[in-house]
């Protein structure tokens, strides 16, 4: 069976999801679901983060680096991978290059390094917390859908998707991406429309990101309100920063962090 191996690079994981897991996958999938192999480190606890940074970046690398596993699933977000990236990124050896990456949110800091350096196959999509949201079993067996079969929705337009905030934070970072003619569609949860509009700003000023061939706009969502009231949207805003960056403003992408959130195959 296929090995795909679990891991907490941010937050730690809720134990009654780990245990959902395997259990979902033989729902959907029967004598081939894949075997889940849960990294212990998904359960410590260091204030915010899955146990100290060491613990966090051992793990990642021990588990890219195994041959006996296909696939790697961030187990969570929440944040700490920007933390632990440079501390494992070049600790990967060509066993870390056969395999397909997923998770969304935090774990974009690593999603983009992985990307920026060329290893394995990234893709933003669902995790296994997502089991927590409302539909999320749904959500969840879309992102296995892709780590089963990973070569399923590469079109021909390249594509890259994240959080808007941790992408505005990899700018000008190791972690950097070249998304030169990519569609880029970015999400965001929880944040002032001011810190929108900011983000938005830095990310379409950024020189390398002025080569996508367009940007898409998520879904922004539990937006707190601004005093005084912001009045403009947050597709306003993209289209601001858009126009006057010189970048194409594609629409809305089906991504956010809400249970139909889509794969996103990077590239």
């Amino acid at each position: 069976a296929m090995r795909i191996g679990v891991l907490a690079p941010s937050c730690s994981l809720d134990p009654a999801v780990a245990d959902q897991l395997p259990m979902l996958a033989r729902k959907a999938y029967g004598q081939d679901a894949p075997d889940f192999v849960i990294h212990p480190q998904c359960f410590l606890s260091a204030g915010h983060f899955a146990g100290p940074d060491a613990a966090r970046a051992d793990a990642f690398v021990e588990f890219a680096n195994d041959a006996s596993i296909d696939a790697i699933w961030f187990a969570r977000g929440g944040y700490g991978a920007c933390r632990i990236a440079e501390l494992a990124l070049p600790r990967l050896t060509s066993a870390a290059g056969d395999k397909s990456y997923l998770g969304y949110s935090d774990a974009g800091f690593l999603l983009a390094g992985l990307y920026a350096k060329g290893i394995g196959r990234v893709a933003h999509g669902p995790m296994p917390s997502d089991l927590k949201r409302t539909g999320g079993e749904a959500a969840v067996l879309r992102g296995l859908s892709w780590l089963m079969n990973p070569e399923q929705s590469a079109g021909s337009q390249k594509r890259a998707a994240f959080n808007l905030t941790i992408l505005s934070q990899v700018l000008g970072t190791a972690l950097q991406p070249d998304l030169s003619d990519h569609v880029l569609m970015i999400e965001e949860v929880g944040e002032y429309m001011y810190r929108i509009d900011r983000s938005l700003f830095h990310v379409t000023s950024n020189p390398g990101i002025r080569k996508i061939a367009g940007l898409m706009l998520g879904r922004c969502s539990d937006v707190p309100d601004n005093d005084p009231d912001f009045v403009l949207t947050e597709e306003e805003v993209a289209r601001h920063w858009c126009a006057q960056s010189g970048i194409p403003y594609l629409g809305r992408a089906d991504i956010g962090h809400d249970a139909d959130n889509q794969v996103v195959p990077f590239g």
